[in-house]
């Protein structure tokens, strides 16, 4: 019997350099869907309006030029940091679809991150172009700081900001797959997600300034998880003051819990899944 020559291990690595390059694909046909998603979350850039009043007021920490590096950097953090899993997994789930995905040799989890890695980098250039327009609105964001000086963090600043972006990633994702499992008991769990994102909208520094709610409210919102979805990671990029161990040791510590939430959740959720749209 002729023996075939055994074929090489493709590493992980590889494997999944592939798989991101094959969603990154997938996410492109759909580019000027994509588009109108990016022009869709401009509400922090609508609400940069609605705040530079009050820093021009003086009523508001922040001044009118900080107001608009603020949530120029929130619209860019929103960019790298939405999740939309819930959906997709519901759909899966009702669908029946989930069950070939089982199958493969790669967690489904792993699946979704690249998804929206390749989803990512699809919205960032559409991104680009309207922070580029609002730069060409607001030529005072760049060169309008204290003095005359320039909008430059510094390196150590926006790579601390680039982890960080990332870090809360992860934390939103986490936390919204855990919830993601009460699909294999109910048919409809995309309508729980807004439960979450309320609170998401109101206390991440989304639409309203972290330094807007009253200091003593401040010191509990430090130890939930929303503020360092937004705030922290915006905060970075335009060299502000933020808790920094404790910011990064808090999103760890969250994306943790979440994760576990979600591996004992998975393991209960197959055991009763039943594929009833197969």
């Amino acid at each position: 019997m002729t023996q075939l020559p055994s074929q090489p291990a493709v590493g992980w690595p590889r494997k999944l350099r592939v798989l991101f390059s094959v969603h990154y694909a997938e996410m492109f046909e759909y580019r000027a869907e994509i588009a109108l998603w990016a022009v869709a979350t401009m509400q922090p850039l609508i609400m940069m309006g609605v705040w530079a009043q009050a820093g021009e007021s003086g009523l508001f920490p922040f001044s009118q030029v900080e107001v608009f590096r603020y949530f120029i950097a929130v619209f860019l953090i929103r960019q790298v940091t939405i999740v939309w899993t819930i959906h997709h997994f519901e759909f899966l789930i009702v669908s029946g679809r989930l069950s070939p995905l089982l199958l493969h040799p790669i967690d489904p989890c792993i699946r979704f991150i690249l998804l929206h890695l390749g989803e990512q980098w699809t919205r960032l250039p559409f991104a680009a172009a309207i922070i580029g327009l609002f730069m060409y609105l607001y030529p005072q964001t760049l060169t309008g700081g204290a003095d005359g000086a320039a909008w430059w963090p510094g390196i150590g600043n926006i790579l601390l900001a680039v982890v960080a972006c990332h870090t809360a990633f992860l934390l939103r994702f986490f936390m919204q797959y855990a919830l993601c499992m009460a699909a294999f008991w109910h048919e409809r769990v995309a309508a729980m997600d807004a439960v979450l994102f309320l609170p998401y909208m109101f206390l991440s520094g989304l639409i309203i300034p972290f330094e807007a709610i009253p200091e003593t409210f401040r010191e509990v919102l430090l130890w939930t998880p929303f503020p360092y979805m937004v705030w922290f990671p915006a905060t970075l990029l335009v060299h502000g003051e933020v808790p920094l161990l404790r910011g990064f040791l808090t999103m760890f510590a969250w994306a943790t819990v979440f994760f576990i939430l979600y591996r004992y959740l998975w393991h209960k959720g197959l055991k009763h899944y039943s594929a009833m749209g197969a």
